[in-house]
């Protein structure tokens, strides 16, 4: 089975995955079940991280349809920003509704537009 051409590698390991997915289903399934503690306690400790902070609300800005470059950058700017870019007011991550610090975007194009309170971002649709 080693393969020298990289090409027939991929392709035995693309069939391999294919003929075998509902073992892999059932094995990933059943270690789940096995470990479930640990992965949520894991999961809850990973979360909290800086690096899984970031993580969780960059996936949140992608599958809400934010398109951009340099993900990195405009987080680094989403972090630094502390008032609204429309109305001026304090942001904050949690607590009150209305001044929830949101990252507004085109529904069209998916560009960034700005950094704004919920009000704003919900007013400005």
């Amino acid at each position: 089975m080693p393969f020298k051409d990289p090409v027939k590698k991929a392709e035995y390991m693309k069939q391999y995955y294919l003929d075998n997915l509902e073992k892999k289903k059932a094995f990933d399934k059943e270690y789940y079940l096995k470990n479930k503690e640990k992965i949520i306690a894991n999961s809850k400790i990973y979360n909290n991280t800086l690096f899984g902070k970031k993580s969780n609300i960059t996936s949140k800005w992608r599958q809400r349809g934010l398109i951009t470059e340099d993900i990195d950058k405009l987080y680094e700017y989403y972090l630094s920003i502390e008032e609204c870019e429309n109305c001026g007011i304090e942001l904050n991550q949690k607590g009150d509704f209305n001044t929830k610090k949101c990252m507004d975007h085109c529904h069209q194009t998916g560009q960034f537009r700005n950094i704004l309170c919920n009000l704003c971002n919900i007013t400005r649709r």
